[in-house]
C-alpha cells in the first residue's frame, strides 16, 4: 500500500518546525518553508497542490502579525482566507484532508466562561476577522477538515513571550505585566503531536473518519494570566538554577489599557477542548507541564547568566 503523502505548509514556522517531526509516521512527509511556499502567490499554491496531490494538507502557515495586520487588511485576508479557500477547493475536488490552524482571535473574549466551538465568533480585530473568513471559506468548501482553534502558541524555537520574561527579569529589578488577558499556554510540540494523533486515529478508524470532520479547540489545560505566566516562569528559572534580578514577587500586574496596541486582544481566550479530547479519546496536558519543558530545553546560550 502506497503511504498517503502530507503536504506541510509552513514547516519553518513555531508549529510547522514540530510538525515536520510529528507527522513522519503517518506517510510521506513534503515540508514546505514560506520561501517554497508562499501563501500570498494564490496561483503558484495551486500549482504546488496539482504537482504534488497530497492525501493530507496541513496548514500551519498565516499572517500571524496580529497589529500589523491593521495596516495590512488586504495581505491578511490573501493568507488568512484566500489561501485557506484555495486548499479547501483542493480537498473537496480531490478527498484529500485539510488540517488548518485557527486562533483565539475570533472571539471577542467577553465571555466570562472558555469558549466552545458552538460560541458565535465575533472579532475585534483584522488579524481576528481574516483568521475567521478562512474557517468559514474551509467549513463552506465541504472538504474534510480538522479546523483546530489554539491560543498563546510558544515553543523553545524562535521567539516567544517565556524567553522574553526570562531576558527581561535577568535585566531589571522589577516588571510590569498584563493581568486582564486569561488563556492557556500551549506549546507548538503539544500542537503538533495532538495533530498526528488525530490523523492516525483517522487513518486507523473508517467510523471515526467519517464523522470527525470539523472544528475543534486545541489548547493545554488550565489557564493563568500574562502576570501570571510571567511569575511562573520566574520562579521555574530560579528553581532550576538561573541567575536572574528579578523574583516573581517584583513582577507587578498591570492593565491592558495601560498598554494601548493597534489590535485589541480578548480578555478571555480560555477554549473548552472537551470535544477534541471526547471525540478522539486524548488527554491534553496542563499548561505549566510544557512550559516547564521549555524552561528545561532552553540552550545554554539563551539560558540568563
Amino acid at each position: 500500500m502506497t503511504p498517503p503523502r502530507l503536504l506541510l505548509l509552513g514547516a519553518d514556522g513555531q508549529v510547522g518546525w514540530e510538525l515536520r517531526r510529528s507527522l513522519l509516521p503517518l506517510g510521506t512527509v513534503l515540508p514546505m518553508t514560506r520561501a517554497q511556499a508562499d501563501l500570498s502567490d494564490l496561483t503558484g499554491l495551486k500549482a504546488l497542490l496539482d504537482r504534488e496531490r497530497p492525501d493530507v494538507v496541513v496548514n500551519a502557515a498565516a499572517y500571524t502579525a496580529v497589529d500589523k495586520a491593521e495596516t495590512e487588511p488586504e495581505l491578511a485576508q490573501r493568507i488568512n482566507a484566500d489561501a485557506p479557500q484555495g486548499l479547501a477547493d483542493y480537498a473537496a475536488r480531490t478527498g484529500a484532508w485539510l488540517v488548518h490552524y485557527s486562533t483565539d482571535y475570533v472571539f471577542d473574549g467577553t465571555k466570562p466562561a472558555p469558549y466552545t466551538e458552538s460560541d458565535a465568533p465575533k472579532p475585534q480585530s483584522v488579524y481576528g476577522r481574516s483568521k475567521l473568513a478562512g474557517e468559514q471559506a474551509i467549513a463552506a468548501s465541504g472538504c474534510r477538515h480538522l479546523m483546530l482553534r489554539t491560543s498563546w502558541v510558544f515553543a523553545a524555537r524562535g521567539g516567544n513571550f517565556a524567553k522574553t520574561m526570562l531576558r527581561l527579569a535577568a535585566e531589571r529589578d522589577s516588571l510590569r505585566v498584563v493581568a486582564d488577558q486569561i488563556g492557556a499556554p500551549t506549546s507548538a510540540e503539544l500542537i503538533a503531536d495532538t495533530t498526528a494523533l488525530m490523523l492516525h486515529r483517522l487513518q486507523s478508524d473508517a467510523a471515526l473518519a467519517q464523522r470527525a470532520s470539523g472544528l475543534y479547540h486545541l489548547t493545554a489545560q488550565g489557564s493563568t494570566s500574562w502576570h501570571g505566566y510571567a511569575q511562573f516562569v520566574i520562579h521555574q528559572a530560579l528553581e532550576r538554577g538561573l541567575v536572574l534580578r528579578c523574583a516573581p514577587g517584583a513582577v507587578q500586574p498591570t492593565a491592558t489599557a495601560d498598554y494601548p496596541l493597534p489590535a485589541p486582544r480578548p480578555a478571555n481566550s480560555r477554549l473548552d477542548c472537551g470535544k477534541l479530547q471526547s471525540t478522539f479519546g486524548l488527554t491534553l496536558p496542563p499548561w505549566p507541564i510544557q512550559v516547564q519543558r521549555l524552561i528545561d530545553e532552553l540552550p545554554n546560550h539563551e539560558r540568563p547568566l
